[in-house]
């Protein structure tokens, strides 16, 4: 089986983000959407819009966000602009969220789960993506890399607990009523990525993935765990599966004494479940060829 293609490099700069971008020699072009997590206030563990302004400004992109389907500053859209300020992301380039004015539904191909994704409006603004990832853990995903940024992240507040509950509500205020299927709920991820790889083409989406300030923890949490092992680096890849597979493994492996309440993390939420599932459906493959652009 043919192997995807996943770039690394140790260092990571507003330079080698920009450099590790040029190396996967795609074009995304036309309007750009740059999916980040902008952070729920009180978390500190998001990327750095210091690190990502010269990517975003060489792609002349905008900076896209989805509301949260947890009561937080981002569960509507008023408290959520003022985060996405706060946090510095508005001073380096445009911004939106795409679910502000409403949301739409894009069919699923495959699922076992969900027929359709519902996602914010506005990703009809865009010719291209790309997810712009924190790999990190989560509470419920056990970690979140680009296939959560895909699924979770593109979705609307109601697209998000359509994820969440394995397609049995809509209703934010009923999440905690169906979150008990976690295999239900990781495959679902997987599918709603599905929806989104097929309305945009694979040609036109891109993956990066940078690996620090690795907590146990998403950017979604206002007090998230502090970081227990070191840095890792960026890894880039075309395909979403085999860059989460890649920095899945790396921590897996890593030699970092600091890495077992992350590993412990992934595993008792059985993590691997949505890449597993993604690459079953088509998403991708789970096979990759790492190359160090540093060597």
């Amino acid at each position: 089986m043919e192997k995807a293609r996943v770039f690394f490099t140790k260092s990571i700069t507003k330079e080698s983000l920009v450099k590790i971008y040029d190396v996967l020699n795609c074009e995304l072009k036309n309007r750009v959407a740059i999916k980040i997590s902008t952070g729920e206030p009180g978390g500190h563990n998001f990327l750095n819009p210091k690190l990502i302004e010269g990517l975003v400004k060489k792609l002349n992109g905008t900076i896209v966000e989805c509301c949260t389907a947890y009561r937080g500053r981002r569960f509507e859209a008023q408290e959520h602009w003022k985060a996405i300020k706060e946090h510095g992301f508005m001073d380096i380039a445009n911004c939106d969220i795409m679910d502000e004015f409403g949301e739409i539904e894009i069919p699923i191909i495959g699922g076992k789960h969900l027929k359709f994704d519902i996602v914010g409006e506005h990703i009809r603004n865009y010719s291209s993506m790309l997810m712009l990832s924190h790999f990190k853990g989560h509470a419920m995903g056990g970690f979140g890399g680009a296939l959560k940024n895909m699924s979770i992240g593109v979705a609307s507040r109601r697209g998000k607990t359509w994820i969440h509950t394995v397609g049995n509500t809509k209703e934010p205020d009923e999440l905690w009523n169906y979150v008990s299927d976690q295999d239900g709920f990781l495959e679902s991820m997987a599918e709603a990525c599905k929806g989104v790889q097929d309305y945009f083409k694979k040609e036109n989406l891109a993956y990066i993935n940078v690996a620090n300030n690795l907590s146990i923890d998403c950017d979604c949490d206002s007090n998230p765990h502090d970081p227990e092992m070191q840095d890792i680096g960026i890894f880039a890849s075309l395909d979403p599966v085999a860059l989460d597979q890649c920095c899945y493994d790396a921590i897996m492996n890593s030699q970092d004494k600091g890495k077992e309440s992350l590993v412990k993390r992934m595993l008792e939420k059985h993590a691997i479940r949505t890449v597993e599932w993604a690459a079953e459906i088509g998403v991708g493959t789970r096979n990759y060829e790492l190359i160090d652009i540093d060597k």
